[in-house]
């Protein structure tokens, strides 16, 4: 028996984290050990009726960071094809792909399925579940590396998925991402690869005023225009690769442009809000890691160019024994960028705040144990300001937000 699985006789194992019964209620209990079971059973056997009766495509999406973006994106562009059903935001996947796959109805011709992976082995109980025709990697990096041991099982992970696609299948692959292209040396499937100098990349990015992302999608030999509702290079790449799956699934160039103009933003990521001071305030709180911090720390850089610049962020969990070392890199680019204030928040974003004391004035950081504990005022809120709040949901950090949105323009 495996040490982190439970088994039984009637469903795939899944593993012991999911069914820890600290803290559990007597009806969670029943769901975990009774329910859940007999559901995803029941989920598995009508998605393989489905696809084998109705031709139903199944695809998986997974990655360090921009999953959820990439899962919206690529649903709003299916959806001008036929019905598509997708994964719930915030529900753990192991919970939510059951969900998923029994709202599918045997009209529908595209089921996307967001397979986040936390523990080891939790891709082969997705893929028990579900067998997808086109399987996407956003990245990978350094992320619950604690449960990994390091990238290297991450990429181990999550490369599961396009590993194990049918030789008929399609593997979406970021072509700047190292762990991704070792990856794609032992998929059999048919692959495409976007990135800055691939197949399907993009050019002439920019912010325009109404706080959207422009550029120009390279779509193989085709070209146009696109806007996204959202800020961020990050999230352009995410949209190459719903453009990968939308084209691969016979949808126009137009179609694509119209999915990732329309799609609709997870709420906490890279939100704007403009305070009644005159301030801006970008939302990033739902998720935290290495790779995602510089993501949005890049784009609030070219957002507060010339104004004064605020950044309150939170712990990056899970790092196991990067967990250091990844927030004093993170601390260093935030004092290279000579940022007028700092509040950390966490006990091991303090290591981050002491390497950025390094680079700023005295009296220009301050670290705190929680959201609750960051002082407005500190913050020196004004019209010429620019604040980027970035965290996780399990830090709390929308806390701020929401304090803060009380009192917007």
């Amino acid at each position: 028996m495996r040490n982190n699985f439970l088994y039984n006789w009637w469903a795939r194992p899944i593993p012991v984290e999911h069914l820890r019964t600290k803290d559990c209620s007597f009806k969670e209990y029943l769901y975990k050990f009774l329910a859940h079971p007999v559901k995803r059973r029941v989920a598995k056997y009508y998605l393989l009726f489905l696809q084998e009766a109705f031709g139903l495509k199944v695809v998986g999406i997974t990655g360090s960071t921009g999953k959820t973006t990439t899962k919206e994106m690529t649903t709003a562009i299916l959806s001008r094809l036929g019905n598509t059903v997708s994964s719930f935001a915030n529900i753990d996947p192991v919970y939510n792909i059951p969900t998923t796959i029994l709202r599918a109805r045997p009209w529908t011709k595209y089921l996307v399925l967001e397979m986040g992976v936390e523990y080891p082995q939790e891709m082969d109980f997705y893929l028990w579940l579900a067998k997808p025709q086109v399987g996407v990697i956003t990245n990978i990096y350094p992320t619950h590396t604690q449960f990994f041991g390091g990238e290297k099982g991450v990429a181990r992970e999550k490369g599961k998925l396009v590993v194990g696609l049918p030789d008929n299948g399609f593997a979406v692959l970021n072509a700047d991402n190292r762990y991704c292209m070792e990856i794609a040396k032992k998929v059999k499937a048919q692959k495409v690869l976007f990135g800055s100098d691939a197949e399907v990349s993009f050019e002439n990015m920019s912010f325009t005023r109404e706080l959207k992302t422009k550029y120009t999608l390279k779509l193989f030999e085709s070209k146009i225009n696109v806007q996204i509702p959202i800020l961020g290079r990050q999230f352009v790449e995410n949209s190459l690769a719903a453009a990968c799956v939308g084209h691969y699934l016979g949808a126009k160039i137009s179609d694509v442009k119209w999915g990732l103009e329309h799609f609709s933003p997870q709420v906490h990521r890279m939100r704007i809000i403009r305070h009644k001071s005159g301030a801006f305030i970008i939302d990033d709180t739902y998720n935290n890691n290495p790779a995602a911090a510089r993501e949005a720390l890049g784009t609030f850089e070219s957002l507060s160019k010339g104004r004064k610049k605020v950044v309150v962020f939170g712990d990056m969990l899970e790092l196991g024994k990067l967990e250091k070392s990844e927030h004093e890199k993170i601390g260093e680019v935030i004092g290279k960028m000579k940022v007028d204030k700092l509040v950390t928040v966490g006990k091991s974003s303090i290591d981050t705040a002491l390497k950025a004391a390094n680079f700023l004035p005295s009296g220009t950081v301050l670290s705190v144990k929680t959201a609750k504990n960051v002082p407005l005022n500190f913050l020196g809120l004004d019209e010429k300001a620019v604040v980027l709040i970035k965290g996780s949901r399990s830090i709390g950090l929308e806390e701020l937000v929401s304090r803060l949105s009380r009192q917007v323009r």
